[in-house]
């Protein structure tokens, strides 16, 4: 059986690559199970903060059990949505050695110009690149970028899956639209456009620039970009 983390960051078609896995016969999906523990140590006002914090373990360690514990007959991967930044310093790593790790990207000047739509002052740590980048150089794996994703589903899910040991499952490219029970509770508040689809949408890029406050933020992430741009598939 295999445990795939697969660590993002905000405004990525990350839901949509939890869509494409769930998809799979073979294949179990959790969405964000560090969710609640970053928002309670955190103290972060989220859209439904309290329906977060009733809904999952607030306790990284207890996250960890979970990851890492028995799953039911008939799953051969754990399919593990993350979103690096919470992934917070006080997180122990050793948990992480029974994960197969892998890793989706996007441009962050793509991902400033969106994030600053929904919160106007985003920071580095807000965006997870750093804690993808110490991931990645302790554990590796392979990466995604999101663009590359969206030009090729096809092509770039049979390389994720040969690089991650498991069969590529043609599945994965259709799912139907609607929610579904391993959402998160938060769903509601930003999983909409997921819910409206049934496969992944053409590339088309960006149109907002990113402000002119935030450009210092693009190229304090761009390096941590660049290196794992560098071994996607």
């Amino acid at each position: 059986m295999t445990r795939v983390a697969m660590w993002s960051g905000p405004r990525n078609v990350s839901t949509a690559l939890m869509r494409s896995f769930g998809s799979r016969a073979d294949t179990l999906v959790v969405d964000e199970p560090l969710y609640a523990y970053y928002l309670d140590t955190t103290g972060l006002d989220h859209p439904d903060r309290a329906g977060v914090l009733d809904s999952q373990p607030r306790r990284w360690q207890d996250v960890a059990d979970d990851l890492t514990g028995p799953v039911p007959p008939g799953v051969a991967v754990h399919y593990q949505k993350h979103m690096a930044h919470h992934l917070l310093p006080d997180v122990g790593r050793d948990w992480l050695a029974g994960l197969t790790h892998a890793f989706l990207i996007r441009d962050p000047a793509h991902v400033v110009a969106s994030y600053a739509k929904v919160r106007g002052a985003p920071t580095l740590a807000d965006l997870g690149y750093a804690q993808q980048v110490e991931i990645f150089r302790a554990r590796g794996g392979p990466v995604v970028d999101a663009a590359d994703l969206l030009r090729d589903p096809g092509g770039v899910l049979e390389r994720l899956c040969a690089a991650l040991g498991i069969g590529y499952d043609p599945a994965m490219l259709r799912w139907a639209p609607g929610p579904r029970q391993t959402d998160g509770v938060w769903a509601p508040h930003w999983y909409s456009g997921v819910e409206a689809s049934t496969g992944f949408g053409p590339y088309t890029p960006p149109s907002a620039p990113v402000p002119e406050r935030l450009a210092p933020l693009v190229e304090a992430a761009r390096p941590y970009y660049d290196e794992l741009h560098a071994h996607r598939v």
